[in-house]
């Protein structure tokens, strides 16, 4: 069976990780035009492919095991997050969300300083500014590797919220995590605060 040259450089990249249409138009090209072809090729493998051209990414995901077929050991790892990591993930998707309602931009932008401001009233009291921010850092420097968060060349502390977080972080979920959230701010809130 002879296949497209370009299945190849579509399969390997979608395996090393996210596809983006404005970081490799080329594979994103090839894979729209062979995607039928890619699905069949990771379907062997118990994976399969999610695309949002809307959006412009695309992942491979667990395929779901039907009833006739044999197990398969996970190809696609699961992570597991701490609190802190959660916490910022959860306030990144929810910061897009209002920001798309209020822009017609697609790019948004956050400096560190509005990211440790979001996530500051969520952390116990009583830490130096200095540890804190150290601490927020490395949360960051996490969800970049998860590839939630992008930093910006050119700038200094400046950071891309990647519109695949929308993919891992539904409106359900960020809507139970907003209640939670409430909850624990009022838990750290001193006697009296914080009660509607």
């Amino acid at each position: 069976m002879n296949h497209d040259p370009d299945l190849g450089l579509v399969v390997t990249h979608m395996m090393k990780g996210v596809v983006y249409r404005d970081g490799q138009p080329e594979v994103w090209r090839a894979l729209l035009r062979l995607r039928t072809q890619a699905h069949d090729h990771v379907g062997v493998l118990g994976l399969r492919i999610d695309i949002d051209e809307a959006e412009g990414y695309a992942f491979l995901r667990s395929r779901p095991q039907g009833d006739d077929e044999a197990a398969l050991p996970r190809l696609v790892a699961r992570r597991s997050l701490s609190f802190h990591v959660s916490l910022l993930v959860a306030l990144l998707r929810k910061k897009l969300a209002e920001f798309d309602a209020a822009n017609s931009d697609t790019r948004l932008i956050l400096t560190r300083q509005q990211i440790v401001e979001s996530v500051s009233i969520f952390l116990p009291p009583g830490s130096s500014e200095a540890r804190l921010i150290d601490q927020i850092d490395t949360h960051i420097g996490k969800v970049v590797e998860l590839g939630f968060l992008r930093k910006v060349t050119g700038t200094e502390h400046s950071y891309e919220v990647r519109r695949i977080i929308k993919a891992f972080v539904d409106a359900q979920w960020l809507f139970e995590l907003d209640e939670r959230l409430r909850e624990y701010a009022r838990q750290l809130a001193p006697d009296g605060e914080g009660e509607a």
